[in-house]
């Protein structure tokens, strides 16, 4: 079976608040304690599996846990294990003959053993509500995750669905996040049991995965396909920086997932048929936190990167170094953690979800007309604003890289479904160009905060030339790499 369910953090201000909501007269408690077990050489957690014994009363149950969507699905197997006070031994037969059991058998086949890899400690009180046609068990946790003498505090609620339409799941959740200032974390209690045990305080940062999309999938299900596989991108790496754990890494993918998640928003919005205008006001309301986002982001770039090389240009010339400028934002910019926490992004990603749940009825297939409708508007303004690079102004040259990011991610959604050499091929060029569109936005972004400074120095003077004169090689280069983009065949299906 496949559980579907939603996760929240609690904030220590509201933990006391969600106990008294979710502790309703109808309400039950109970004491789980469970162990999860890995081999040596951690080749479950490598396969995305999980294997637990949890004690659920009186009653030992194991239960064996696949790799999910990303999002709320994951594919799931418990069977009773023992009645007996003293735990049981771990047993992967016990799973066999369902697909998940199968994949643990294989995993195991040479006779590995099973260790006891962390444990857990939870009171967990649940709660069963009715909502929307749906039937959702509420279920708070607290208490803790244990390896090699550490713990770790677990202090979290789950809505899963037990019966009834998953956009009914999504509103309820929707509205106890409002009232509590919940955040969804998508990181299981297996996955931060497992870096407990493993002493990993950092996880990299999760990229995008190969387009999901099949042909003769509906309008509605190829959009949903599309934006799912964007919030996958999205969701752990926002966790990680929500959660402190963050870095550098985790942003700029995070940054890179929710422009993928805003073009499939803005371009993809006629496969929504009526309700396409509600996608892309939907998309411009993500605009907000994006740009909150970027001050960070401009500002780890620089660090990274350019501010060292003009650092080493200055040395060579004789000047002193100069304080790295802080890139002009949107407002006040709180830490992206914080930002990623706030009632504004938890409602927005809700609302993204609830547009990227499977639809009821499968649809017509899309044909070769409705893509190439898709991709043309955007090939064209492309192709147009290439023109001529060398003569643009900056702002030109950043709305020239947002056209031809959109076209990339758009590109890389459908790729399943179009020309796959010409799109190879388009992908490929898209890439130089791309890079070089990046390093002049970074050269703007310097000049900028170089240029608000209430009394240049010297050294800001010479930066400033030097900027300018890596602005005047680069622009012919971007030319060429935008020249050859838009130079090739079409990869759409006429």
């Amino acid at each position: 079976m496949t559980e579907t369910e939603l996760k929240f953090q609690i904030p220590p201000r509201q933990s006391a608040a969600v106990a008294r909501a979710v502790a309703t007269v109808s309400a039950r408690r109970i004491r789980l304690v469970a162990a999860y077990a890995d081999t040596a050489d951690r080749r479950l957690a490598a396969a995305g599996l999980a294997l637990r014994l949890r004690r659920e009363g009186r009653q030992w149950v194991q239960t064996l846990k696949g790799r999910g969507d990303g999002l709320m699905g994951r594919p799931e197997h418990e069977v009773p294990a023992s009645a007996m006070p003293a735990m049981p031994a771990f047993d992967a037969s016990r799973h066999a003959g369902t697909p998940v059991g199968e994949r643990l058998l294989a995993l195991l086949a040479d006779g590995t053993a099973l260790q006891v890899l962390y444990r857990t400690d939870i009171r967990r009180t649940l709660r069963l509500v009715r909502s929307g046609g749906a039937q959702v068990e509420l279920a708070h946790d607290r208490g803790h995750i244990e390896a090699g003498g550490q713990r770790v505090a677990v202090d979290e609620i789950e809505f899963e669905l037990k019966a009834g339409p998953p956009a009914a799941l999504v509103a309820l959740a929707g509205r106890w996040v409002a009232r509590h200032g919940l955040w969804w974390d998508v990181r299981t209690k297996s996955e931060r049991g497992f870096r407990l045990a493993e002493g990993l305080e950092r996880v990299p940062a999760v990229r995008a995965e190969p387009s999901a999309v099949q042909p003769g999938q509906g309008a509605a299900a190829l959009l949903a396909t599309m934006l799912q596989g964007a919030l996958a991108q999205v969701l752990p790496n926002a966790a990680e920086l929500a959660s402190g754990s963050g870095t550098a890494e985790h942003l700029h993918q995070l940054r890179v997932g929710l422009r993928r998640l805003r073009s499939m928003l803005r371009e993809a919005a006629p496969l929504a048929g009526e309700s396409a205008e509600a996608l892309r006001a939907l998309e411009r309301e993500w605009a907000g936190p994006f740009g909150r986002l970027g001050a960070a982001r401009d500002a780890d770039a620089l660090s990274a990167d350019l501010w060292p090389q003009l650092d080493a240009a200055l040395a060579a010339a004789g000047l002193p170094p100069l304080p790295l400028p802080t890139p002009a934002a949107e407002g006040d910019a709180p830490e992206p953690g914080a930002l990623w926490r706030g009632a504004e992004v938890q409602a927005l990603l809700l609302r993204t979800l609830a547009l990227a749940l499977p639809p009821a009825e499968p649809g017509e297939p899309v044909n070769d007309t409705a893509l190439a409708a898709l991709l043309k508007p955007l090939w064209k303004r492309l192709r147009r604003g290439a023109r001529g690079l060398a003569v643009t102004d900056p702002e030109h040259l950043h709305g020239l890289r947002k056209r031809a990011k959109r076209l990339r991610y758009l590109l890389e959604a459908l790729s399943p479904l179009l020309r796959r050499k010409a799109t190879a091929q388009v992908l490929k060029a898209l890439r130089p160009a791309l890079d070089r569109l990046g390093e002049l936005n970074d050269l703007h972004t310097a000049e900028l905060g170089l240029r608000a400074a209430p009394a240049p120095s010297p050294s800001a003077w010479f930066a400033l030339g030097l900027l300018a004169e890596r602005r005047r090689a680069l622009l012919p280069a971007a030319q060429r790499a935008l020249d050859l983009a838009v130079g090739h065949a079409p990869p759409w299906r006429d």
